[in-house]
């Protein structure tokens, strides 16, 4: 099902799309793509300008997956590229019982999860076979991570979500239209595969991908 969870947050950002395009943005993207300290906090030119926890910001995404998957104590929940693990500190903040793994492959993201006894992260690449059996997970959860990755890849990661969780969320980059699809191209330092909504959808059922998902637009 295509779900709405992350769009009000996301479109709660302002961006200057062509002035990143202009900003000697094939060393930006290298540089981006490193996932270091310049991505996460340092120019905005690289990447987020500064990713740091604001209390509540991610409280409202965390209820309404809890509410959505009927998450409770003792429910098990992975997120695939937990980055800095933000959402998953809230969710654990609401539910304290939750039993989450996280990987994300930046080890300066990894130090800088706020650390909680029943939160697991570790650096692991989303291409690779996890490290899990099959439905392992109530929950498994990709925000933002996979349309980073190239199509081959992409494909091998969405099987294993498939795999291991009992329910699944996917959210990644997307467009409707050509300027959607500029806005995309001129913003994005990372992402390796440019889908339509369609395309996606198609490769979700030519996978046989059961889980829900979700679009984020550049407009």
């Amino acid at each position: 099902m295509n779900l709405n969870l992350i769009s009000k947050l996301h479109n709660s950002t302002k961006r200057n799309y062509l002035s990143r395009m202009i900003n000697n943005k094939v060393f930006c993207m290298k540089e981006a793509k490193k996932y270091g300290k310049n991505y996460w906090d340092g120019n905005r030119k690289f990447g987020y300008g500064g990713y740091k926890y604001i209390p509540g910001r991610w409280a409202n995404v965390a209820k309404k997956i809890i509410k959505r998957y009927k998450l409770k104590s003792g429910s098990k929940v992975l997120d695939v590229g937990c980055g800095k693990g933000f959402l998953l500190y809230e969710m654990l903040k609401l539910q304290p019982g939750l039993i989450i793994h996280g990987f994300d492959i930046s080890n300066y993201a990894l130090k800088r999860v706020k650390k909680n006894k029943n939160l697991k992260v570790f650096k692991y690449k989303a291409e690779k076979k996890f490290p899990y059996k099959k439905k392992s997970f109530d929950l498994v959860i990709s925000l933002a991570t996979l349309h980073n990755l190239k199509l081959f890849d992409l494909a091998n990661s969405i099987k294993e979500i498939e795999r291991v969780g009992k329910k699944k969320y996917i959210m990644v980059e997307s467009f409707t239209n050509d300027k959607q699809l500029f806005n995309l191209q001129c913003w994005a330092l990372t992402c390796q595969t440019f889908l339509s909504v369609k395309e996606w959808i198609w490769l979700y059922k030519k996978i046989k991908y059961t889980g829900d998902y979700e679009f984020i637009f550049f407009n």
